[in-house]
């Protein structure tokens, strides 16, 4: 057991000697990686519009609409599809599974409002 950590900590200490020598001796190739860096693609609020995911934070009073997207649904959803996606999202986020409270709160408020 103990040699495998030894043999383990030995070969990253030689992949990292390894880089950090081959960066010394080809000085263009980390200013090549730190041009590539600069000319990424920019997001900009277009790109993050078209996005699937919501950008913003709750409402005061929660909507049909907010309700719909924490629970990914349509708003006009039937019970039984509302119910579905409630146990596949709050089997991810329930606080007992290291999940957030105020979003499990959320995630059942959305449920509630569903459904009615």
């Amino acid at each position: 057991m103990a040699s495998t950590v030894i043999v383990a900590g030995l070969s990253l200490a030689a992949v990292g000697f390894t880089g950090r020598y081959i960066l010394k001796k080809m000085p263009h190739l980390s200013q090549r990686m730190a041009n590539a860096y600069k000319n990424m693609p920019k997001l900009d609020s277009q790109t993050l519009a078209n996005s699937k995911y919501y950008r913003g934070g709750f409402e005061s009073k929660m909507s049909r609409r907010e309700a719909s997207l924490i629970l990914d649904v349509s708003p006009s959803a039937n019970k039984a599809k509302v119910k579905q996606q409630f146990k596949k999202i709050m089997a991810v986020n329930h606080p007992d599974r290291g999940g957030s409270p105020y979003i499990a709160a959320k995630i059942n408020e959305a449920k509630d409002l569903l459904e009615k």
